[in-house]
C-alpha cells in the first residue's frame, strides 16, 4: 500500500479508456479492505466511535482531496464514514483512484 500512497494523484484529462479487469485487481490487492464495484468505482467504509472522530477523519480527507486535486464522494454519519472514489472525466476508474485510496487509508 505505501508504494501506491506515496505517489501523486495525475488530473485526468479524458481521452483515455478507463482500467478493466486484470489492471484493477493488481492495485486493488495493494490496498486494504477496499471494494471495486462493478469495475466502475472504489468503496470502503470506515468505523469509528463516535461523531467527533468520524467528522475529524472526514475532514482530513477533504483536506487531502484539496491537495491531490481529486476528490472523493464521502458519505458519513455517526461512526460510520463511506469513501467513493472513480474519475469523473471518463466515468471509470485511473491508477489516481487508487493511489487516492492508499492515501485516505493513511490519513
Amino acid at each position: 500500500m505505501s508504494e501506491l500512497a506515496d505517489r501523486e494523484c495525475v488530473p485526468c484529462r479524458g481521452g483515455v479508456p478507463p482500467l478493466m479487469g486484470d489492471e484493477i485487481l493488481k492495485l486493488l490487492a495493494q490496498l486494504t479492505e477496499w471494494e471495486a464495484v462493478g469495475e466502475h468505482h472504489l468503496r470502503k467504509q470506515y468505523k469509528f466511535g463516535n461523531f467527533r472522530d468520524t467528522l475529524d477523519f472526514v475532514n482530513r480527507v477533504g483536506e487531502l482531496a484539496e491537495g491531490q486535486k481529486h476528490h472523493p464522494d464521502i458519505c458519513f454519519g455517526w461512526g460510520k464514514p463511506e469513501i467513493t472514489i472513480w474519475t469523473h472525466k471518463i466515468d471509470g476508474l485511473t491508477e489516481s483512484d487508487f493511489v487516492l485510496a492508499a492515501k485516505i487509508d493513511k490519513v
